[in-house]
Formats: C-alpha cells, structure tokens, sequence
C-alpha cells in the first residue's frame, strides 16, 4: 500500500480565483489516491476575522467588515463556479453560523475561546470552496473536518495536541478514505474533548500537514508557497535573497524558533521524529525543486536574516532595589507561561531582567498587573527583532543604519538586534 504524502497550501495559494486554478492544476498531474491536502483560508481572511471579532468585542459596528469578507469569497466563487452551483447556498449558510457566533458576548475572559471559533470560519470557507471547485474540474475529492481528527487541549489560541488520540483518529476516520480518494482538509484546527473548536497558534496550517504526516507515518510533506523555496531572509524587507537547496532538521528548526515565517515553528520536530522530508516549494513555478529539510548532519554556511515585527520590550527591575537573583526570573517566567506568551529574547543586569514578547491583545496588561507588586515595570510597543544566524562579515555589519537599536545580544553564531524604526529628520 503507498504511502500517503501530505500537501499543503497556504492562503496566497488560494488568495482569488485564478490561483485556485493554479492550485487544480498543480493536483491535476500529481493527485492520487493516499493524498491529503491541507489548505489555509484565502487570501488575508484570517485578519479580517480578527478585526471584525476586534469590532465585535469593542462593541463597534462591525457589519461592513462581515460583508466586505463575504462579498470577497463571493466574487472567488463568482470566478470559478456557475451561478447557481450548490457552493453559493454553502458559503451563505456558513456566514450565517458566523454570524449566529458574533451576536454572542465576547469579552476579555472569553476572547480566547471566541477568537478560535470565529477564526476557524476562514478555513472552514476555503476548504468547501476548493473542494467543489476540484469536483467541478472532474478531479474527485473528500471533505474531511479537521476537529474531527486533531484532539486538543483546551488552551484555546495556542491548543496542545493530543497525540495518541489525534493519531487513532487518523487511523481510523482519515486513513480509509484516503485508501480510496485524495482528501482535502483544513490547517490550524482543532476540537478539544468537549467537541469546542481550537487553533494551533497563528500560522498553524504548516504544523496541522506535520501532525497529519507524523499521524499516519507518511513519505513527505510538500509545503507550497509564493516564494521558491526556504530563503535566506525575506524578499519584500531585503534585497538579493538566497535559497537553500536543502537544510537539516535542526538548522530549519533554529530558524523557525527565531520567526522566520515561512514555516511554522512547531512544523519541523514531529517530521524529524520519524525521518519525514519537508519539501518547500514555490505555487507559481511547481516543478522547480525548492528546498528540501532532512537529515542532513551538516550546517547550510548561507547565512540567515529573520525578521520579527509588533515586538514588546518589557524591562523588571526588582521593587525594593535588590539585585536580580533566580527566584525573580522564575516568578516572571511562570507568569509567562500561565499567560502563555513566549520570549523571543532575554536580557539580564544586576538590577533588571528584559524580555521581548510579541504582541498579544491584553496579554501584556495582565502581564504587569500579574507582577506591579515584585518589580518596577516599563514596556516599549511597536518594535523589530532582527536575527542574524551564522553572521558574516560584510553584507549584513550596516543593518543598523536605518534604525535605533535598543537592545543587542551577540554570540559566536547568532546576533539579536531590538530596533526601532528611524523617522525622517531621526538621522543626521
């Protein structure tokens, strides 16, 4: 019996009605039975949901969001379908749900488990858009609910994976089906015990084709994207970017673990567990190989730039002016983990400990009220991290030309940067 091999394409695969095409075409001379494919929500769906659940909970009207986001897959499906194919009654059935949820309250101590359900509308649309749409092209695929597979934790926003349990659903709900058609599937979420749906944290579609594969023991991954491959920095900040042809396991891992965007952090570990390539390819030229991350056992010398933008910068210093001691670290890092926020940096003095956070709606809020009492606060919003790994000298030693840097860490391998974007008249 073959192997499944897991695709998976992301919103710009899927942003209007020509790139569905291209998407059909891709599977066209590709598809096969003992293949899953997994598709994000179109386009920048996911950020108009947030803005309008944003709206939704600051009580301001939020009605002309809701129709600009359905006349957008409106007009996609306008492209690809006859006017009365059967997806128009599905899309106007799926914005009613979505609307029955925003006339719920959503608050602050609710807005977690609110961002999950409307959030996952944008994946729920995509995946019923591009399933008839191949159907309509002759090409014969399953509808497959995700929450039906991926078992979570509660943790609404940033859900733990059931393992055992997402892996014996795999067997036995996916794995039949694929044994006869391809199917297609949502990324980012989930449902926990009580049936409530979950996400994955932000970008999790990458995450949710790895769970699948590692699940059901695959043969690859196939990640497609609009840039060739894995790049040395991203294109739309710096110029000449440089593709890796192929990356081990770790260096990929590294690189997600400091931002870089093209594949989501927690994608790499499960593919590594069981020697599953990851094939990041690029949607607009399909056969050109990309890049590949296996196990390797060497370092790619290119050096790599990640970009980490909406950074906060969140000082301590200790209330009564002792010096810093490791049960201060530890009361802030348990508050950290209770929240759930990540550091991305971390500098300690004699007298103060710094974090860099990403910006979360009221997460930093709790943060200090959680910590007022121990320590003497301040927090700068709005700022970069720029990570520099396996640095060489040269091209990238006048980065800082452009903007202020407030913090700066350097090892034999990795310089961290905190900066702030210089206005005009800032520079001399």
């Amino acid at each position: 019996m073959a192997k499944t091999i897991v695709y998976k394409f992301g919103g710009a695969s899927v942003k209007d009605a020509d790139s569905v095409k291209n998407l059909a075409e891709i599977l066209r001379n590709r598809l096969r039975k003992n293949m899953l494919i997994v598709v994000s929500a179109m386009g920048k769906t996911t950020n108009a949901l947030e803005e309008i659940l944003s709206s939704r909970m600051n009580q301001d009207d939020y009605s002309q969001k809701s129709t600009n986001l359905k006349q957008f897959h409106l007009d996609i499906c306008k492209g690809l379908f006859p006017e009365d194919h059967l997806i128009f009654p599905k899309l106007e059935n799926l914005f009613v749900q979505l609307q029955n949820l925003l006339y719920q309250e959503v608050n602050e101590d609710n807005y977690d488990e609110s961002y999950d359900r409307i959030v996952a509308f944008g994946e729920l649309i995509s995946t019923r858009v591009v399933m008839e749409y191949l159907c309509e092209q002759g090409i014969v695929v399953l509808w497959q609910d995700a929450r039906e597979l991926i078992l979570t934790s509660s943790d609404f926003r940033f859900a733990k994976v059931d393992w055992a349990q997402t892996k014996k659903r795999c067997k036995s709900i996916l794995q039949p089906n694929l044994d006869q058609y391809p199917v297609i599937t949502q990324g980012f979420i989930g449902a926990d015990s009580k049936g409530r749906t979950t996400t994955l944290g932000r970008e999790g579609s990458d995450f949710s084709a790895a769970i699948f594969a590692s699940c059901l023991g695959a043969s690859s991954v196939t990640i497609w994207k609009d840039v060739p491959g894995v790049l040395n920095c991203d294109p739309k900040v710096f110029n000449d970017p440089e593709l890796f042809s192929e990356l081990d396991y770790l260096q990929a891992a590294q690189m997600t673990y400091y931002g870089a965007s093209v594949i989501h952090p927690k994608t790499i570990k499960p593919l590594a567990n069981l020697s599953i390539p990851l094939f990041v390819k690029s949607f607009l030229k399909p056969d050109e190989s990309g890049t590949k991350i296996h196990a390797t056992g060497k370092l790619n010398p290119i050096p790599s730039v990640i970009l980490k933008r909406k950074q906060i910068m969140v000082s301590f210093r200790v209330s009564d002016f002792a010096f810093v001691e490791e049960c201060h670290i530890h009361e802030i890092y348990n508050e950290l983990d209770r929240l759930k926020l990540k550091v991305n940096m971390l500098q300690t003095s004699a007298v103060g400990i710094t974090i860099i956070i990403d910006h979360q709606l009221f997460k930093l809020k709790k943060l200090v009220a959680a910590l007022e009492e121990s320590f003497s606060i301040r927090y700068n919003e709005g700022l970069d991290l720029l990570t520099i790994l396996n640095p060489k000298e040269g091209r990238w030693e006048n980065l800082g030309a452009s903007f202020e840097i407030l913090l700066e860490q350097r090892t034999r391998n990795t310089v961290q940067l905190v900066t702030r974007e210089l206005h005009p008249g800032d520079q001399d």
